[in-house]
């Protein structure tokens, strides 16, 4: 199911991390760098597409972050670590990877070695 059930979202968790995510400059910036990386360096092959591989990827790396950091709260026990890893399991990181993988610049840099190539007059 695909639905989109908060503000275009699937769930609230999805909106309030994306939020989140690109609610502060540098966060945003991070991100989206983030996402060109990935984006540049993943390749199509016979199962997806070069924006699909690095939607999956990018989801990844969103998620193995995300743990990383609740994991490092410290002085969180009990119901309340519970209830924020229930929260973060709701999220749809592959939603906001798509989100940020819509916004990567997919231009093919030039080549411009033929340009700078003694043996090749333009």
């Amino acid at each position: 199911m695909n639905r989109k059930e908060y503000n275009g979202w699937t769930n609230y968790e999805t909106w309030c991390v994306n939020l989140w995510m690109s609610n502060d400059q540098g966060s945003d910036e991070y991100y989206r760098e983030t996402a060109q990386e990935i984006y540049d360096d993943s390749e199509s092959d016979k199962t997806f597409t070069r924006e699909e591989r690095a939607t999956l990827t990018l989801s990844d790396r969103l998620k193995d972050e995300f743990e990383e950091q609740q994991s490092e709260l410290t002085g969180i026990t009990g119901v309340f670590a519970d209830l924020l890893g229930a929260a973060l399991s709701e999220v749809n990181w592959h939603e906001i990877a798509e989100h940020y993988v819509e916004d990567v610049d997919k231009e093919e840099p030039s080549d411009t070695s033929a340009e700078n190539d003694p043996q090749n007059p333009a």
